[in-house]
């Protein structure tokens, strides 16, 4: 077959889970034979298509312009130069089939783009972007969890707060910029208008957990278009021998270094555990200097951080540690590292939140703890520390996750239904 793959980033400049999810796939189709292209949209003055070629696939990387933030939203909206450019590379490589993993940055257009040429398409959603442009159900003015758009206002009042605007609840102080809001919610549900219809021409589309298909459902995205497919893992043959210390309980984070990612929850909790533990937390600073400034002056002598580690040395890191924590304070749709963390033998403690509640089985192989919930985070820690029985039972109760190989055989499987329609 031959496959296009559509991301919005991708490796080595961006690293996040689905631009790792989209590299290993299109690699792994590539070994079997199929011929795969990886379009991903780029941010640089002008207009431009760059090619490389990658272990038999295709990357071309094209661009209109740079990305500011408010760029990136009405791109969706409207981008003729990326839709031409779009169009010109389905017409020079005739994919059989396209599977759009992210559309941040391309504009909704691609779609009849794609449909005036009768090429079946798949769509796996990776986060809530098709329904919430935050793409993670938090609110800016609130840093609430959000449901979905009311009437669109909720979203509005999300548009102001980014633009460093909006008051927190409810509207005092939104002053003479009051008259903006009736607009901007039309502005949304205009888009969300475009993004569902979109959704809806897809041949097929992919959750990674129940978790998302049940939350897309009730949206009212049809339940039965929507096929729920775990994520594929790909772990060294020969992971590195377990190295876990006798003299303290070791535990780690390994992921983004953002506030929804819950980190400064964790650091506080941590302040407070005794014993002999430590915590090691890795990410890439350079995201938000100002809120790794914070971790960093609340964080205690036994926390260290690692910085942003390369793929080999997560798992050297996994290698060592008695526990992984996921503390999210949003609806994780999938998390690779508490399936990396799975696959490497460590119990993981992570957020009852999203789909963390179906990858970990609470008090089997890790522990559930309400978000954001500094003291109930604590607690969960000290356990760990003071029970060894605990740790000891957690990780025999951990299994493998999904391998790559068995991931791409659904896949493959889910690829052919669609071509044969």
């Amino acid at each position: 077959m031959k496959i296009l793959q559509v991301v919005h980033q991708y490796p080595p400049s961006n690293t996040g889970g689905t631009e790792l999810y989209t590299n290993s796939l299109a690699l792994a189709l590539a070994r079997q034979g199929h011929q795969i292209t990886v379009l991903y949209r780029g941010s640089a003055p002008g207009v431009g298509l760059e090619r490389r070629e990658e272990d038999s696939v295709l990357v071309l990387k094209t661009w209109a312009g740079v990305l500011s933030p408010s760029r990136r939203f009405l791109t969706t909206l409207r981008d003729p130069l990326t839709r031409r450019a779009f169009e010109g590379i389905l017409d020079e490589i005739r994919p059989d089939l396209i599977h759009i993993q992210h559309l941040i940055g391309f504009p909704v257009g691609l779609i009849r783009s794609i449909r005036e040429r009768g090429v079946p398409f798949l769509i796996t959603l990776h986060d809530y972007w098709w329904v919430c442009a935050n793409a993670q159900l938090l609110t800016n003015y609130s840093r609430q969890l959000c449901d979905g758009p009311r009437a669109y206002l909720n979203c509005a009042r999300c548009v102001l707060s980014r633009a460093g605007r909006s008051p927190a609840i409810p509207w005092a102080g939104v002053g003479n910029l009051w008259p903006a809001v009736p607009a901007l919610a039309v502005l949304m549900a205009w888009r969300g208008s475009k993004l569902r219809s979109a959704l809806l021409q897809a041949d097929r589309l992919i959750a990674p957990s129940h978790f998302v298909k049940e939350w897309h459902s009730a949206q009212g995205v049809p339940a039965d278009r929507i096929e729920v497919l775990p994520h594929g893992l790909e772990w060294p043959p020969d992971l590195p021998r377990q190295r876990r210390s006798t003299e303290a309980v070791r535990l780690a984070y390994i992921g983004g270094l953002a506030w929804q990612k819950g980190v400064h929850i964790l650091v506080q909790a941590f302040s407070t555990v005794r014993g002999a533990v430590k915590l090691w937390i890795a990410g890439d600073e350079s995201f938000d200097p100002a809120y790794v400034g914070q971790l960093r002056t609340q964080a205690p002598p036994n926390l260290r951080f690692l910085g942003h580690l390369q793929r080999e040395q997560v798992w050297e890191v996994l290698s060592q540690v008695d526990a992984v924590v996921v503390p999210s304070l949003w609806h994780e749709t999938f998390s690779l590292i508490v399936h990396e963390a799975f696959a490497a033998g460590v119990p993981v403690v992570a957020s009852r939140l999203g789909a963390l509640t179906e990858a970990v089985r609470d008090g089997q192989d890790g522990l559930l703890v309400s978000p954001g919930d500094v003291v109930a985070w604590s607690t969960a820690l000290q356990r760990l520390v003071d029970e060894p029985d605990l740790r000891t039972r957690l990780r025999a109760n951990v299994h493998p996750p999904m391998t790559l190989e068995e991931h791409v055989s659904r896949l493959v499987s889910l690829y052919r239904k669609c071509l044969s329609h």
